[in-house]
């Protein structure tokens, strides 16, 4: 499912239009990804929570010349599903 898709599930099933629904569902991108910026979690109890995980720096290879390579330190999102999420994804 891409997001016109999604806008259009959100439209049918709050009664909204395409466009209320449209900025709805950007509102919540925009609110998740700020608070995921400060380093806030976001929890959506039943669904999950969507966390800022920090990867250390490593050392690398390059594929193509096997050369040694240093991978710098950097932020990265993850996902952990809530038991209802889970539990309607496995019936």
């Amino acid at each position: 499912m891409r997001k016109p898709d999604l806008v259009n599930a959100i439209a049918d099933q709050a009664d909204l239009t395409k466009d209320e629904a449209g900025k709805a569902l950007n509102a919540l991108i925009d609110v998740i990804t700020k608070a995921l910026k400060e380093e806030d979690t976001v929890s959506l109890v039943g669904f999950g929570t969507f966390l800022q995980r920090s990867r250390a720096a490593r050392t690398g290879k390059n594929p193509q010349t096997g050369e040694a390579i240093q991978i710098a330190a950097s932020n990265t999102v993850a996902f952990k599903p809530g038991k209802a999420l889970k539990d309607a994804v496995n019936d």
